[in-house]
């Protein structure tokens, strides 16, 4: 247990952002909602998943949406509250704790705007190690946690409660009423018993976000290579180092879909990497192979700064590197596979471990 401050945050944002693998939103602005809330009620008691009571009641929170729409459609910031607030409503008790559905540049910090305006603790966690695009996409799903009773809400004050027959339907329903909310959305939902914590959910996210993005600012302060540090923490390796020379990007029924096209430099010269990506970056070919699939992670860098680079913000001349790292071993399941890995997205490639 420790209390986490406005000044902490930078490194964790960085850090979630590069977990979110091009999704999971902007970690500027998740920052700046965080920050700003931490100063307006104080800091955030941050718990590890073994201080969570098996009884505990956990509600976690989350923005959802297509990030291109984030950038210009700001969160007011009281919605994702009232999410949570409408899920306590659903249920009929108060949360004792809350939690991140996934990492991400902007949903590893909605959890501190909400645990410090409810004063409630988050625990150092999320439900997929990753960021993924679609609601059902959490461990928790894999071992018959349901997404309902979910609530969403956003900046007009529109607030919305659904109890769905399964986690696939709360993404359909969810996708439909986010895109109607302007394609963004607070959304509360895997309620969680401190027990069902402990099983399903990645212990130590947070943690794990602070140090990549510590690991990174120190590369840079010492003039060593930040790309090199990123890797290492994630125990994943770089894949390629080139210019981005073509990104197509469209936003469609609530995602941010599209494809990147980069030529290499160095040692990679005389290649081309090709990223396809759903929010999140799905699938990585050079020279037409495969050499990163979903549910693993494909991170894109700033390959001086190793600042992370997310879908949205991909453009032509940005000079990167890509890391391909390991996911949670469960998502290397068959169950794991047939929920998120690459036939669900429509690829008929077969996974290879990275």
């Amino acid at each position: 247990m420790r209390e986490i401050t406005a000044e902490l945050l930078p490194d964790m944002a960085r850090g979630a952002a590069v977990l979110g693998t091009g999704g999971g939103g902007d970690p500027y602005v998740g920052r700046l909602l965080a920050q700003q809330a931490i100063r307006e009620h104080g800091p955030v008691t941050l718990v590890d998943v073994d201080e969570v009571p098996d009884d505990a009641v956990i509600v976690p929170t989350a923005l959802m949406g297509a990030p291109t729409v984030m950038l210009e459609k700001l969160p007011s910031g009281d919605e994702i509250s009232r999410a949570l607030r409408a899920v306590e409503e659903l249920i009929g008790r108060p949360a004792t704790h809350t939690v991140s559905l996934e990492a991400g540049g902007l949903n590893s910090m909605t959890p501190f705007v909400v645990a410090a305006e409810q004063s409630l603790p988050l625990i150092d966690a999320d439900g997929m190690g990753r960021a993924f695009p679609e609601l059902q996409m959490l461990l928790p799903t894999l071992a018959g946690v349901t997404a309902a009773p979910m609530a969403m809400a956003d900046e007009r004050g529109n607030t919305l409660a659904l109890r769905t027959i399964d986690n696939p339907w709360a993404e359909r329903l969810a996708r439909s009423v986010a895109v109607e909310m302007g394609c963004t959305a607070a959304t509360s939902l895997y309620v969680l018993t401190g027990r069902q914590l402990k099983d399903h959910m990645v212990a130590g996210t947070i943690t794990l976000c602070e140090r990549i993005g510590t690991a990174i600012r120190r590369a840079r302060e010492e003039h060593t290579d930040p790309v090199a540090a990123a890797a290492d923490v994630l125990g994943g390796r770089r894949v390629f180092t080139g210019k981005v020379v073509d990104v197509t990007r469209r936003t469609a029924g609530g995602f941010a879909r599209g494809e990147a096209r980069l030529t290499g430099s160095g040692p990679d010269t005389g290649s081309v990497l090709e990223l396809s990506f759903q929010n999140e970056h799905l699938v990585a070919r050079r020279d037409g192979r495969v050499v990163v699939s979903v549910p693993d992670l494909i991170c894109v860098l700033d390959a001086d700064t190793g600042e992370p680079v997310t879908t949205e913000t991909l453009r032509y001349g940005l000079r990167v590197s890509v890391l391909g790292a390991p996911c949670d071993p469960r998502w290397r399941t068959p169950a794991g596979l047939a929920l998120a890995g690459p036939g669900y997205f429509g690829y008929d490639h077969d996974y290879e471990p990275v």
